[in-house]
């Protein structure tokens, strides 16, 4: 397995009522809880066919028996999440796990159209280039890559709104840094995302 690179998973338990609220409206409790773990092992399957190294940085922390109710791969390696800044959690992992790896490439749990093969993609453009951006459609982000950690990167910025991609390329481009921007996909957050679900999804989770 290639030691260069590690792909970072962020991740929270998909506890009934406390994950994608949002799509609650539309396929209710259960079913958003049912969706965030589809999404989860989603994720963690795509990441780990890419044949990297994978963590997964979580909250609650790894010891917290919930995660064993979900029984994923025995090859993860596990972090928790500190602080309760987003950009605070991805630069303290993102530095511990560059001390280790040559490079890092962060991930979430929102993407059902984030396959390995894409994961893989962005990872090659780290070949050619300081930075790897996957962009997702609502202004964020699905993907970030980068060889370096820089506080610039996760510092002020507004998580969860429209800005943040526009913003991180921002500080990438004042780093002096070269970006490989990719395709834009689609996260699943709102009932209008629902439609951007792979065929079949919502029937998996009796929706």
């Amino acid at each position: 397995m290639p030691k260069d690179t590690l792909i970072i998973i962020f991740a929270k338990f998909p506890a009934p009522g406390m994950a994608k609220t949002r799509l609650q409206p539309a396929i209710g409790l259960d079913g958003a809880s049912l969706m965030a773990k589809q999404l989860l092992l989603h994720s963690v399957e795509q990441a780990l066919a890419t044949g990297f190294s994978v963590e997964l940085c979580v909250s609650p922390a790894p010891k917290d028996p919930c995660w064993q109710t979900l029984n994923l791969s025995k090859s993860l390696q596990w972090s928790s999440q500190v602080n309760d800044d987003l950009g605070l959690r991805m630069l303290a992992a993102s530095q511990q796990a560059l001390s280790k790896f040559e490079q890092l490439v962060l991930i979430g749990t929102d993407c059902p159209s984030l396959t390995s093969l894409r994961i893989q993609e962005a990872v090659q453009q780290l070949k050619q280039s300081d930075t790897v951006m996957i962009p997702a459609s609502d202004g964020g982000y699905v993907l970030l890559g980068f060889k370096q950690a820089q506080a610039s990167l996760f510092s002020n910025i507004e998580w969860s709104t429209a800005s943040v991609a526009a913003v991180t390329r921002q500080r990438i481009a004042a780093l002096g840094w070269t970006l490989a921007l990719l395709e834009p996909l689609h996260d699943i957050d709102e009932p209008a995302d629902l439609k951007h679900l792979p065929i079949g999804w919502l029937e998996k989770i009796g929706c």
